[in-house]
């Protein structure tokens, strides 16, 4: 049976910070912790999110790492605590929203984080008491304010997720002028997590075509759009079409993602300075030629139809063509030319693929793949 769920309160459009107060109004949420990073802090942006909220009572924890840690987690529960916090508002990426998400639970569910991990079968145990969450994303990325799943690295080392409808946020702010003047590496691997996302969701096996409109939509605007976005901060209209492009790659992942974010969970597990966007910008064209081979792809031409949102000339093998097409994006962008000068070396393959073959998403790729091909596909992305 197909699971359709078309997901929360989401508020879209320049200014919409502004509807803050009236949002944790709406949520029950009387004193809020404001998650926040650093880099976050020193851009302005979490004073304007300050701002917003006027005379609303509110602690913050604006010392999210840049890829959300158990650690963290800890640290921000007792500043919620402490603060006598009832709810949560995430300002900033992803690694913000996503460790928001994991102080949802820890500050109201007992035992270790990992307890409730998706794959130590802890999704069941996330209880509707989880603390009520407003996510307000600052970059046009991983889509985490509409999702309902966070990733934290917990202390043992491992990326791991963590699934719950009722870890969705209850409204997301999506406001396309907190992203202005992003910088444009960051812009570049945020946008291009995007559109992995939407490409990587849509080749997911199971039944969902109103995810699949939704992913190929999203691919097309951010294909379309994230050159101009990295090239000139400013350009509002880019950074509109990038923030709904990575709205709706998160609103197709209830269909599952696959290898590129097995690889990227478990390699970002492995070294946390390496950027999930990059990553999975980088493994995105050895999985589209490795899932060219699965039926549901084939037989639905899934890589054919996403080489027209792309606008790419038809003809020829379309794994080649998607994947080409990537690997000439990511250059044109200024991402790093691969793995090696990530500087990742072959000495970590082990380890990432013993990560890889436990992760939440390897199960929902498309193709099966087996410990050789998790190889081929670390050696294609070197």
């Amino acid at each position: 049976m197909a699971l359709i769920y078309y997901i929360t309160s989401v508020q879209f459009e320049d200014g919409a910070i502004a509807l803050l107060p009236q949002e944790c109004e709406k949520a029950g949420i009387r004193r809020p912790l404001i998650v926040s990073d650093p880099g976050v802090r020193a851009a302005g942006v979490l004073d304007r999110a300050l701002q917003a909220l006027g005379g609303l009572p509110h602690a913050v924890f604006d010392q999210t790492p840049s890829n959300p840690t158990e650690a963290g987690v800890r640290a921000a529960v007792a500043a919620y605590r402490a603060g006598g916090c009832d709810g949560l508002v995430a300002v900033g990426g992803g690694s913000s929203i996503d460790l928001a998400k994991g102080v949802a639970i820890a500050a109201t569910h007992e035992g270790p984080l990992k307890t409730y991990a998706t794959i130590e079968g802890g999704s069941p145990k996330i209880g509707a008491h989880v603390a009520p969450l407003i996510a307000v994303p600052t970059t046009a990325g991983t889509g985490s304010e509409v999702a309902r799943g966070a990733i934290v690295i917990v202390d043992d080392g491992r990326k791991l997720g963590f699934h719950s409808w009722h870890l969705v946020p209850k409204t997301a702010i999506c406001d396309p002028g907190l992203t202005l003047g992003l910088p444009p590496g960051l812009t570049a691997a945020t946008g291009m997590d995007a559109i992995a996302h939407c490409m990587e969701t849509f080749m997911a096996p199971a039944v969902n075509p109103p995810a699949d409109g939704i992913a190929l939509d999203g691919l097309e605007r951010g294909w379309s759009h994230i050159e101009r976005a990295t090239r000139d901060g400013s350009d509002r209209a880019a950074r509109w079409a990038m923030m709904s492009a990575s709205m709706q790659g998160a609103m197709a992942f209830q269909k599952g993602l696959g290898c590129v974010h097995s690889l990227s969970h478990s390699l970002g597990g492995v070294d946390p300075r390496l950027h999930h966007g990059t990553l999975n910008a980088m493994f995105l064209p050895a999985v589209v030629r490795f899932n060219a081979e699965a039926d549901s792809v084939r037989r639905e031409r899934r890589l054919e139809r996403m080489a027209h949102a792309m606008g790419l000339p038809p003809g020829g093998d379309p794994a080649d063509t998607v994947a080409d097409a990537i690997t000439a994006m990511n250059a044109r962008l200024g991402l790093p030319t691969g793995l090696a000068a990530m500087g990742v070396t072959p000495a970590l393959f082990e380890r990432v693929i013993d990560g890889a073959m436990a992760d939440h998403c390897h199960k929902t790729n498309p193709r099966l793949a087996t410990r050789d091909d998790y190889r081929r596909m670390l050696d294609a992305a070197m």
